[in-house]
């Protein structure tokens, strides 16, 4: 494959990513999950891709958004009451406590739908676009992005990622510190009630209720009523794709063995549900050949241009052999890139992998929750444009690697 008319036209190619998610962040009605603001958009960029010369089908799939940050309201309740249960039951405060956690774990650290169905339903979208190769189909490469954006992250927005972060941390303490209290008490009193020392009977379960504003102020970590742009996050990552598919058209290339496709999974924001419905819709498909997904998440800093290793709180990894070419492709076309983990969160590369798919992710900020990310600052008059281009022209790279390895052999 010859890709130096591609390479040769990447600021082109990045101008058009940033014109569109201006056009789609002045123009369209704001995208959370399931909204017509994302129907519309993921139509959108439907239309674009047929016009570039792929096949693109659009597919609806059942989310319940409210669930994601549902925990909180439950997890939080929990701990409060506990805090409050410790001073007459040491046991009702433990299992309390130990109730709390289970939403936490299951919709927040597992990215499962356990807690959907306590919430409304709404339709959201997926697309998938390919563009056919010239023979007979030899590997196959999709590029992924997330068209929707979340409500705003309110701790983030008013005092940093460092205190959002923390909030969570202080709450995980101030749980644990009720437990001690409450294995105290159940020790020295051998179950329920009982005389004992007043530092234990009141002033070690009173340090828990110094706890509760705390786990109060979680609920409103997150505005519900405020959607950001998600200019950042992910709309560059969808448009990675879409620009290559223009580029490939536009410059009249055609590959021989290879599918060049594009995978555009909603609701990424409220637990990866349009890469999980994705790779449920398809598990049976894409298995002929050698097939990849590059998923993109928030491509902004150059400096921060990293495959990730390991995805959704470090706990699932990805494709060793993707991301070392992509890797690879970085330093063919002379991009840094760095090798790294998503820490806290996830994104669908996650739950690609987890559908039984071969997966790379690819993001670009600092894992340590930077003051635009799910904020409104996440903006089309906040776009790193150099930070685009050297993603843009991994991409590039990568599709090189991809067709020269796989569809040579």
């Amino acid at each position: 494959m010859e890709t130096k008319k591609l390479l040769d036209g990447r600021k082109q190619s990045t101008r058009f990513i940033v014109d569109e998610i201006t056009k789609i962040c002045t123009t369209m009605p704001k995208r959370d999950p399931g909204s017509d603001g994302e129907t519309q958009a993921v139509e959108y960029m439907a239309e674009q891709m047929r016009g570039y010369g792929a096949e693109a089908t659009v597919e609806p799939f059942e989310i319940h958004p409210s669930s994601f940050f549902g925990w909180i309201y439950i997890t939080m309740t929990c701990f409060i009451l506990a805090s409050v249960a410790v001073f007459f039951s040491a046991l009702i405060a433990i299992v309390l406590v130990v109730i709390g956690y289970i939403p936490m774990i299951l919709q927040f650290v597992l990215y499962t739908k356990t807690l959907d169905p306590l919430y409304p339903q709404k339709t959201s979208h997926n697309v998938t676009a390919i563009k056919k190769c010239k023979g007979d189909v030899k590997c196959r490469v999709f590029f992924n992005g997330h068209p929707d954006a979340t409500w705003e992250w309110s701790t983030n927005y008013h005092f940093g990622g460092k205190v959002f972060i923390g909030q969570f941390v202080v709450d995980v303490i101030g749980s644990l510190y009720i437990i001690g209290a409450a294995i105290v008490k159940w020790v020295l009193v051998g179950g329920v009630g009982g005389a004992m020392p007043v530092g234990v009977n009141l002033i070690i379960p009173c340090v828990g209720l110094l706890f509760v504003p705390l786990f109060f102020v979680t609920y409103f970590i997150s505005d519900t009523k405020t959607v950001v742009d998600g200019a950042n996050d992910n709309l560059t990552g969808c448009y990675m794709g879409i620009a290559l598919l223009k580029a490939l058209k536009e410059n009249n290339i055609e590959l021989e063995h290879t599918e060049v496709g594009v995978i555009i999974s909603g609701s990424e924001e409220c637990g990866l549900r349009g890469g999980k419905a994705w790779a449920e819709a398809h598990k049976d498909e894409y298995k002929d050949v050698p097939t990849i997904i590059v998923s993109y998440d928030t491509i902004h800093d150059p400096k921060c241009l990293q495959v990730n290793m390991k995805d959704l709180n470090a706990l699932v990894p990805a494709d060793k052999e993707g991301s070392e070419l992509f890797l690879q492709a970085c330093e063919d076309v002379g991009v840094y890139c760095g090798k790294g983990t998503v820490p806290f969160g996830a994104t669908d590369c996650a739950a690609f992998t987890q559908g039984g798919f071969r997966s790379v992710g690819v993001t670009g900020l600092a894992h340590t929750l930077e003051k635009y990310y799910h904020t409104r600052l996440d903006s089309y008059d906040n776009l790193d444009e150099q930070g685009i281009e050297n993603c843009y022209a991994a991409t590039v790279g990568f599709l090189q690697i991809w067709d020269h390895k796989y569809s040579e052999e």
